[in-house]
């Protein structure tokens, strides 16, 4: 960074689409080379563990004959076992991707695994509904991962287990989740404070279903998919300089003069809008990222586009910065929307739902039994009225039946 301090340039990210909006499709394109090279991985791995479980029974024979062996002295056996040398160390797990792990779990099993990994999903309601992000493990998750992000070693200390220091590690992660659980896990104010949501670029498009026409794939469509999967594939086959107690050692990415110059422009460009009165000071937690956010990016597409590079030209600084343009006016414009908010969300489906029923008003069982998922519980769906009332879209203009009705219609 210019200001002499080094990045991992690890990303996450999440995307909000709805059920039906192909998350599970992009997914698999996506992630392609990562399963080719997990398939990969694991075929060499069965061989690997094969030879290892034979080396580390003889290892172990050996080592027990040697410590029981009365006939030796202390400085025999010393020689002996020093010359045998350690305990042979079973083969890294052949694990690039986990859907939903606890930060407690993954740290355990760290030691064993590949220094860089991944949480990739399609169904990333098992990471934001799953145990580690239960109310008591919440902030706890939030932490780690916030200390993964920053590249920080990971210290852990149990009665149990003693203490375990984890340096040189990479965590990447995009959830792909449905609106409403997006907007509980977006707007959850102890992610907010911690610091995690500023870590994770947003993305919830609108929703293109009832346009997606069948067209054949053209030529340049497949083979830009190809180049992709390729383009991945051997990064991923490349063994990244890394042992099992330091973890990775990557090489310093630089920037360039004018690269520099480019970022410091967009540092000051978006600092200068998140003081009192500037439009970004609503999500000055996620602006004050921004410049890193950026610095983050044209890493990853510096490497992609020249494996060996050693730095970051303007070019690649330029696109970093339009990238993370975009992602700063999805965060700000999600903000305005109260897109976050469940509870809006949910009003804002049961008012849709209800200005296309041809009826004057509406029965509350109804609502309950063939309105919006969201709101097919007493409970929400009471929520959602409630809010619709208080802006005055709604009127309740009976108890008993319950009915309601659209602000204004006859």
């Amino acid at each position: 960074m210019p200001y002499g301090q080094r990045r991992p340039l690890s990303l996450y990210l999440v995307s909000s689409a709805f059920s039906g909006d192909r998350k599970t499709t992009t997914d698999n394109e996506a992630l392609w080379s990562v399963c080719r090279r997990e398939d990969a991985l694991q075929e060499t791995h069965g061989r690997a563990y094969q030879d290892w479980t034979v080396t580390h029974a003889a290892w172990s024979a050996e080592k027990k004959k040697i410590e029981n062996d009365r006939k030796l002295v202390f400085e025999a056996r010393k020689v002996l076992l020093t010359e045998l040398g350690p305990e042979p160390q079973a083969p890294v797990r052949p694990v690039l991707t986990s859907a939903e792990p606890t930060f407690e779990g993954l740290v355990k099993s760290w030691p064993n695994m590949p220094p860089a990994l991944g949480v990739f999903t399609a169904e990333g309601g098992q990471f934001t509904a799953g145990h580690g992000m239960a109310a008591e493990n919440r902030l706890r998750t939030a932490a780690g991962f916030s200390i993964l992000w920053d590249g920080k070693p990971v210290t852990r200390v149990r009665a149990l287990d003693g203490v375990s220091i984890l340096k040189g590690r990479r965590l990447a992660m995009h959830l792909m989740v449905q609106p409403d659980a997006a907007a509980a896990f977006l707007s959850d104010p102890v992610l907010r404070d911690q610091g995690l949501l500023s870590r994770i670029l947003v993305a919830a498009p609108d929703s293109i279903a009832g346009t997606r026409l069948f067209r054949a794939v053209t030529t340049d469509d497949a083979d830009q998919i190809r180049r992709y999967h390729a383009c991945m594939l051997n990064l991923l086959e490349k063994a990244p300089e890394a042992d099992r107690v330091q973890g990775l050692m990557p090489r310093e990415l630089t920037m360039s003069t004018t690269a520099e110059d480019r970022w410091r422009d967009f540092y000051n460009w978006i600092e200068e809008r998140c003081g009192a009165g500037g439009d970004l000071r609503p999500i000055r937690d996620f602006a004050a990222k921004a410049a890193e956010h950026a610095a983050r990016i044209a890493g990853v597409l510096a490497i992609v586009a020249d494996e060996h590079a050693s730095q970051i030209s303007a070019e690649i600084m330029t696109a970093a910065v339009r990238l993370t343009t975009w992602y700063t006016d999805e965060a700000l414009r999600l903000q305005q929307a109260c897109r976050t908010d469940p509870t809006l969300l949910r009003a804002k489906a049961l008012l849709d739902w209800l200005g296309n029923r041809n009826e004057a008003a509406v029965k509350f069982s109804d609502v309950l039994r063939l309105g919006p998922a969201p709101t097919r519980t007493k409970k929400e769906a009471d929520a959602a009225v409630r809010t619709l009332i208080e802006h005055n879209l709604v009127e309740e203009v009976s108890e008993r039946p319950r009915l309601i009705r659209v602000a204004g219609r006859t």
